[in-house]
C-alpha cells in the first residue's frame, strides 16, 4: 500500500487562479467564476483578479444561486483529445471535476495497456472518465441514476467523437446493475466509481454510503476481471471520510488490492504553491 497525495496541475482549459475567504477563483475555458470552497480558510493573494469573474455562486439562507454576468448556458472545453461542455448548474458545479485530471491520465494509461478492455463506470455523472476510457480503446458501460447527467454524458461523447458503440450510457441504480451483471456472468477489466454520500436511483432506490458502500464493493469484487493489468479506481467527496477509510473498505472486499495507492486529491493554485484539497481516492492494478 502506498499513501500518495495527488496534485492536479493547471491544464489548457482550466486553472485555479486564486483561493481564500472560503471561496475559489477558477478559469473554465475562457470564463472566470467564483465558487464556495470550505477548505480555503486562508487569505486571498490576488484580490484585483477577483473583479474579473463573470459569475459567482453563493449561498443565502440555505439556498444557492449564480450571479451571472453574461456566461452562456453552456460552453465547450477540452482535456487532451476529450471535449465536453461546461454549465453553471443549480448546485455550484459545472459538470466537471477538474482535479480528476490526475485520474483521467491513469485511466488512459490503464486502458492502453489492455486488449479490448471492458470498463464499468458507476455514478458516471457527465461522462468524462468514460470518454477518456472509450477514446483509448475501451468498451465502456456508463451508469448513472440521473437522466440529466446521462443526457449530458451522451452529448459529451458525441462532441468527443467517441466511436459508435464504444460507450453505452444506462439509467440505472449502481448496486442493482452490478448485481445483475454478476448473475449474467460478466466481468470488467476496468472499474471506476465515484459514489455520493447520499443519492437516489431511478426508481427511488436509496443510496447511503455508510450502509451500501461495502455491499457494492463485495459485488464489484465478483465483477473484477482476473486478467493482469485490470484496474480499479474509487473516488470520494463525502465529507468526514478519510483515505484510510476507503482503504480499509477496499481491503474488506479486495484482498488482491495489495498494490493500491490511496490518499487525497488536491488542485494546485496558479497564484502560489498552495493547494486546495478536493477529495480522496484509491486505485490499484491487478
Amino acid at each position: 500500500m502506498k499513501n500518495i497525495d495527488l496534485i492536479a496541475e493547471p491544464w489548457s482549459d482550466y486553472e485555479l487562479l486564486d483561493s481564500g475567504d472560503n471561496k475559489k477563483l477558477e478559469r473554465y475555458g475562457k470564463y472566470i467564476v467564483i465558487r464556495p470552497e470550505t477548505q480555503a480558510i486562508w487569505k486571498l493573494l490576488r484580490e484585483a483578479d477577483w473583479k474579473k469573474a463573470q459569475a459567482e455562486f453563493s449561498w443565502n439562507g440555505g439556498k444557492g444561486a449564480w450571479k451571472n454576468k453574461g456566461i452562456p448556458e453552456s460552453w465547450e472545453m477540452k482535456w487532451r483529445d476529450v471535449r465536453f461542455t461546461a454549465r453553471l448548474t443549480s448546485f455550484k458545479h459545472t459538470g466537471i471535476f477538474p482535479e480528476q485530471a490526475v485520474n483521467w491520465e491513469w485511466i488512459a494509461e490503464g486502458v492502453a495497456g489492455l486488449k479490448d478492455p471492458q470498463v464499468l463506470n458507476l455514478f458516471g455523472y457527465t461522462g468524462i472518465a468514460s470518454i477518456v476510457a472509450a477514446k483509448n480503446g475501451a468498451n465502456v458501460t456508463h451508469i448513472d441514476a440521473s437522466k440529466q447527467s446521462n443526457t449530458w454524458a451522451k452529448e459529451n461523447a458525441k462532441l468527443s467523437g467517441v466511436p459508435e458503440g464504444a460507450m453505452r450510457v444506462l439509467l440505472d441504480d449502481a448496486l442493482k446493475f452490478a448485481e445483475r451483471e454478476v448473475r449474467r456472468g460478466h466481468a470488467y477489466e476496468g472499474i471506476i466509481l465515484d459514489p455520493p454520500a447520499f443519492g437516489r436511483g431511478p426508481e427511488n432506490e436509496v443510496w447511503r454510503i455508510e450502509e451500501d458502500m461495502q455491499k457494492l464493493l463485495d459485488v464489484l469484487q465478483k465483477l473484477f476481471s482476473k486478467k493482469p493489468g485490470s484496474f480499479f479506481l474509487l473516488n470520494g467527496y463525502a465529507a468526514g471520510y478519510s483515505p484510510q477509510s476507503f482503504l480499509q473498505a477496499i481491503e474488506g472486499s479486495f484482498p488482491e488490492a495489495k498494490s493500491a495507492e490511496f490518499g487525497e486529491i488536491a488542485i494546485r493554485e496558479q497564484a502560489s504553491n498552495r493547494i486546495v484539497p478536493s477529495g480522496i481516492y484509491l486505485r490499484f492494478v491487478r
